[in-house]
C-alpha cells in the first residue's frame, strides 16, 4: 500500500515544481501543469511549448478541474490520515504452536514464524526476514510475473511477423533468379536455333555442290575415255570453283557469353533491384505511439498507445526511437526526409541516454534560430566522431545548416521523432533515403608468385 500511495503521490506532483498540483491546466499534448509553473516556464523560454514533450500550444489552456478535485480530495485524506492511524489493530495472524504474531519469514521453509519459532531447531541458521517485507517482495514478484507473459507473447509475435517478412524477401530473390535463369534458357535456345538453320542451310548447300561436283565428275570420266583435249582445262576449272568446305566464324554455340563471369553479372544485375539504406530503425527502441515500417526505414506517429514490453532500450514518454546501429568511430552520414511536417527531430543521440522519463531541466540557455533560404524537404546527417562533430545539410544543394562540436564518448546512435500530430497539423512520417548510387567492394585473392 505504501508503494502504492507513493506511486500516485508522484502522479499528482507538477513536473515543474515538483509539488502537488496547484490550479492545474491541462495542455492539448495532455500532460498538466500548475498554472503558475507553466506561466512562469513559458516566460523564461520565450516560447508558449510544453516543459515536457516540446509541443507548443497558441491557446491559453484550461483548467484540469478532475485533476484538481482528485488532488483536494487526495490531500485531504492525507491529513486525515493520523487520527485514522489511531484506530483497533488489525486482525493479525497468531502462530499456531507458540500464540504469537507472525512476524517474520523463514526464506528457506517458505513460511511466516513468530519471535519464538526462530529460536527453533528447525528454523535455526536459516534466513530470516520481516514479513511485512516478504509480502512486499511476493507483490513485486507477482507483478513482475505479470509483466513476463505480455514479453513473452510480444516476442512471439515479433518471431512470426520477421519470419514472414524474411521469407517474403527470399521469395522476391528467388522469383528474380528464377526469371533471369529463364530469360538466359531463352536466350541460349534463340541462339541454338539460329546457328542450327544456319548449320542445316550450310549442309543442303555443301549437298548441291557434292550433287554438281558428280555430274562433273561424271562428265570428266566421259572426256577422259573420249582424250578430249579440253580435259585439262575442266578440271583446272573445276578445283578452283569447288573449295573444301570450312565452318564460318560464330558458327558455333558462344558458350564463354552465357557461363563466362554468369555469378557475377546476375549478382550485379540484382544489385540494380535492390536498394540500399545506410541506417536502419530499431523497433525496440520506439515509443508506443509510433509506428515503423516493415523495411524499418520509416516511421510515423499513431496517436495510440501499444501495450510493449518496457524494455530498457525503448523510450516511454516521449515520441524517440533510435537507429539499429551506433558509431563510436569515423565518418557517417544519412539523408532523412521530412516533406512539409513543420515538427520533426533529427540527430544522434548516446546510447546512455534517459529513455524512461523523470528528467529535470533548468533553462538557462535560449535555443539557436536558424535562418535558412529554403525549407528543406530533406535533411542529412553528418557524423565525424573522431573529431567531434555532428553537421547538418540540406541536400539540395548541400548548404550548411549547422554544426555541433563537442567530445564523444560511448557510441552514438541515429536519432529520431516525427513528433506528435494531435491535432492533425504535423501529419506524415520520416523516412530514411535510400543511397542511389553506391560501391561494393571485393576483395580478390592475393596472387603469389615463386
Amino acid at each position: 500500500m505504501a508503494a502504492t500511495a507513493s506511486f500516485l503521490e508522484e502522479e499528482l506532483c507538477c513536473a515543474v515544481c515538483s509539488d502537488f498540483f496547484k490550479d492545474p491546466v491541462l495542455l492539448k499534448c495532455s500532460h498538466s501543469f500548475c498554472r503558475v509553473c507553466l506561466k512562469k516556464f513559458w516566460e523564461q523560454k520565450s516560447s508558449r511549448e510544453c516543459p515536457l514533450c516540446r509541443r507548443k500550444s497558441m491557446d491559453d489552456p484550461p483548467l484540469n478541474l478532475i485533476l484538481k478535485n482528485i488532488v483536494e480530495n487526495h490531500l485531504k485524506h492525507k491529513n486525515e490520515a493520523p487520527e485514522k492511524t489511531e484506530a483497533p489493530e488489525k486482525n493479525e495472524s497468531h502462530c499456531s504452536l507458540h500464540g504469537e504474531k507472525l512476524l517474520l519469514y523463514c526464506v528457506e521453509d517458505q513460511e511466516p514464524i513468530c519471535v519464538v519459532c526462530q529460536t527453533a531447531r528447525k528454523h535455526r541458521d536459516h534466513q530470516l526476514c520481516p514479513l511485512e517485507e516478504a509480502v512486499e517482495d511476493k507483490k513485486v514478484i507477482s507483478s513482475v510475473l505479470l509483466i513476463f507473459p505480455r514479453g513473452s507473447k510480444h516476442i512471439k509475435s515479433q518471431s512470426q511477423h520477421t519470419e514472414k517478412k524474411i521469407k517474403g524477401e527470399f521469395e522476391e530473390l528467388h522469383q528474380f533468379l528464377r526469371e533471369e535463369e529463364e530469360a538466359r534458357l531463352t536466350v541460349l535456345r534463340v541462339e541454338e536455333k539460329e546457328k542450327s538453320e544456319r548449320m542445316k542451310e550450310k549442309i543442303e548447300n555443301i549437298s548441291k555442290h557434292v550433287s554438281t561436283l558428280s555430274e562433273k565428275i561424271r562428265d570428266i570420266e566421259k572426256a577422259t575415255d573420249a582424250e578430249d583435249v579440253s580435259f585439262l582445262k575442266t578440271v583446272s576449272d573445276t578445283k578452283e570453283k569447288y573449295v573444301d568446305p570450312e565452318l564460318a566464324s560464330g558458327a558455333l554455340i558462344d558458350v564463354a557469353k552465357h557461363l563466362g563471369s554468369l555469378k557475377f553479372r546476375v549478382w550485379e544485375k540484382m544489385l540494380g533491384t535492390v536498394q540500399y539504406t545506410p541506417v536502419t530503425l530499431d523497433p525496440n527502441t520506439a515509443a508506443p505511439w509510433l509506428s515503423v515500417s516493415d523495411d524499418l526505414t520509416s516511421v510515423r506517429y499513431t496517436g495510440v498507445y501499444r501495450q510493449l514490453p518496457d524494455n530498457p532500450e525503448r523510450f516511454t514518454n516521449f515520441a524517440f526511437l533510435l537507429g539499429s546501429e551506433g558509431f563510436n568511430s569515423g565518418k557517417h552520414s544519412w539523408e532523412v526526409e521530412v516533406g512539409d511536417k513543420p515538427e520533426w527531430d533529427v540527430g544522434v543521440a548516446a546510447e546512455s541516454v534517459n529513455r524512461k522519463g523523470g528528467i529535470y531541466e533548468a533553462c538557462t540557455s535560449t535555443p539557436t534560430h536558424l535562418r535558412l533560404k529554403r525549407k528543406p524537404q530533406r535533411i542529412r546527417v553528418q557524423l565525424d566522431y573522431d573529431r567531434g562533430e555532428v553537421s547538418f545539410f540540406n541536400p539540395t544543394d548541400m548548404s550548411l545548416i549547422y554544426t555541433f562540436k563537442g567530445t564523444f564518448t560511448g557510441r552514438l546512435f541515429p536519432f529520431f521523432s516525427p513528433c506528435v500530430n494531435d491535432d492533425g497539423s504535423n501529419p506524415g512520417p520520416l523516412k530514411i533515403c535510400p543511397v542511389k548510387n553506391f560501391c561494393v567492394q571485393i576483395k580478390l585473392p592475393e596472387l603469389i608468385i615463386t
